[in-house]
């Protein structure tokens, strides 16, 4: 099983995707899960849904998600070989913060207190231009009968970062391939109080490329005698601000490339006092990129509006690169081989016959360049689309470009996300190269064999490469319109119904009782004596005012037969005229 998150997006241009860093550890943006169960085809769908539910509340993620079926697919042979037990999904909009790093670190012996992981400072590290962090577990067995098996856990966290002098804007082309100086502490604000005490090693290795150490030989202060020495050479081209404690040199030597270099740094030996604080300064200007994959990589829309578009994969030479294995080679008949793995939302419709491909700008037939496909269509709302597809390009080639027509589909307005007219993603293109493997050889002793570092370094592992995630705009309804509707209806039936109980509660008399009562207590007693003096004075007794209830019964049967022949009227205007 392997879990990543990421955010950024790996640039395989100048970062490099022919070597073991770029092909192990780069990921796509957001969030990538497979896994290969060991139980019988027709558990794997259940176990993939135990597990994803497990991993979603471990790293506080939406993982969970991924447990419908519309949101994985099962490769068989282009991602990796598994025979029917794999199952593959991706998140390419999860975000990623410290909510998912911190279980991470849960998992380390001495968490974030104490060694090397200790330079895991937050703002360096989610400011940083590309962030991964990798879990991946293996079921291991130290025996043919399995009696002492177990599960191999290895953590990665794959950063990169520019020193504090590199961070403003680069104006030159050239200046953005410029090696810069630089130090833990300038880079993390930290340095390295010693190691983990539960922890067997703790080894620091800085690597020169093979390209770079080609790159300093050709200037007139490198020579061989350093690359061959065990030690620190101060007239180098760069300087160290930590003696190394070995200089560890790749044997082989692939198509004349210089052999890479390891400097190794051991932890054991530094504590508070003397923290360890590894540094490199430049002596000259050093204009250097790592080394390309056999081909860039790229993919894109075509076409406009929200009915109908294209997917284009575009396949471009590295031949910037001298020493590419591509550009290198002129053997006739030769043949380059690219797996292509694709996998889109039941929601874009795939037209898979509408395949096409652009060998150096022109129109071929697929046939003769496809070794074997193996195309899933999409379900609506059951599974997703998937693509399996083996290349046969000639050595030689410059460009290849494929092109799938699509439509868009329709949503239910419930299965829309909040943010829908930001668009929906189709996750990234797997580009694998099974002919081309990266791995580093070095000598064979007892110490190589015990470092985990070195023999991670010397597996051989195929150079595999991720796309773009594409952004595709779909239909999107009002979403203010169901509430415009239920406020004005509710506003008219509140204006309507409100006036009618108005009518029906209101009393006739009220309003001349209270304006007589006003007009009462404004009258003095004097008034009221003077009136009942004149009164006796004419012979004749004051007459009492009448009351509001005496009279409201006759108003009340008045108002109740009038709503009552209203209503009869619009009973009859309906049943004639209905």
């Amino acid at each position: 099983m392997e879990l990543s998150f990421t955010q950024g997006r790996w640039n395989y241009e100048r970062w490099g995707g022919f070597d073991t860093m770029s092909s192990n550890n780069a990921k796509p943006p957001g969030v990538e899960l497979w896994a290969v169960f060991d139980v019988p085809k027709e558990q794997v769908d259940a176990s993939w849904k135990n597990l994803t539910h497990t991993l979603s509340g471990i790293f506080c993620a939406s993982i969970n998600f991924l447990e419908s079926s519309s949101m994985y697919s099962a490769p068989d042979w282009s991602f990796r070989q598994a025979s029917g037990s794999l199952r593959y999904g991706m998140l390419p909009r999860e975000a990623v913060c410290t909510e998912n790093l911190t279980p991470w670190l849960k998992l380390l012996p001495c968490r974030d207190k104490a060694g090397i992981s200790s330079l895991m400072d937050r703002p360096s590290i989610y400011t940083s231009l590309y962030y991964s962090q990798r879990l991946h577990l293996t079921s291991i067995a130290s025996d043919l009968e399995g009696l002492n098996s177990g599960i191999a856990l290895e953590q990665t966290l794959t950063v990169v970062l520019h020193p504090s002098s590199q961070r403003t804007g680069l104006t030159h082309f050239s200046q953005s391939y410029l090696q810069p100086s630089w130090s833990l502490s300038s880079i993390f604000g930290r340095k390295v109080n010693g190691r983990c005490v539960l922890a067997k090693s703790s080894k620091v290795y800085l690597q020169l490329e093979r390209g770079l150490v080609s790159q300093l030989k050709k200037s007139e202060n490198y020579g061989a005698d350093y690359i061959a020495s065990e030690g620190y050479d101060g007239e180098a081209n760069f300087e160290l601000s930590v003696n190394p404690d070995r200089v560890i040199k790749e044997e082989n030597s692939r198509n004349g490339i210089s052999s890479s270099l390891l400097y190794e740094f051991s932890v054991d030996k530094y504590s508070n006092s003397k923290p360890f604080d590894l540094g490199l300064t430049w002596k000259f200007p050093v204009i250097w990129s790592c080394q390309q994959a056999p081909l860039h990589a790229s993919r894109f829309l075509m076409g406009s509006g929200n009915e109908r578009g294209a997917i284009a994969i575009l396949l471009k030479s590295t031949d910037l690169n001298d020493s590419s294995p591509v550009a290198n080679s002129d053997m006739d008949g030769c043949e380059l081989r690219v797996n292509i793995f694709q996998v889109v939302p039941w929601y874009i419709r795939v037209y898979y016959h509408s395949l096409q491909l652009f060998v150096d700008d022109q129109l071929k037939a697929v046939g003769a360049f496809v070794e074997k496909i193996h195309v899933m269509p999409s379900k609506d709302k059951i599974s997703p689309g998937m693509m399996e597809m083996v290349l046969k390009l000639p050595c030689g080639v410059k460009s290849a470009a494929l092109t799938l027509d699509f439509d868009k589909g329709f949503l239910h307005i419930d299965e829309y996300p909040p943010d829908a007219n930001q668009g929906f993603d189709i996750p990234s293109a797997a580009i694998g190269f099974p002919d081309f493997h990266t791995s580093m050889l070095f000598p064979s002793n007892e110490s190589e064999r015990k470092s985990p570092m070195l023999s991670k370094f010397q597996e051989s592992s195929p150079v595999l490469l991720y796309t773009e995630v594409l952004l595709v705009p779909l239909t999107t309804p009002d979403f203010s319109m169901p509430y415009n509707v239920i406020t004005i209806t509710c506003t008219v039936f509140a204006l309507y119904f409100g006036s009618l109980l108005n009518v029906l509660r209101q009393r006739v008399g009220e309003k001349e009782r209270l304006l007589k009562s006003k007009a009462a207590a404004k009258t003095s007693r004097l008034s009221d004596l003077l009136s009942r003096l004149s009164a006796k004075l004419r012979g004749r007794s004051q007459e009492p005012m009448q009351s509001p209830s005496e009279s409201s019964p006759l108003i009340n049967s008045k108002l109740a037969l009038k709503v009552l022949l209203m209503a009869a009227l619009a009973v009859a205007w309906q049943y004639y005229f209905g």
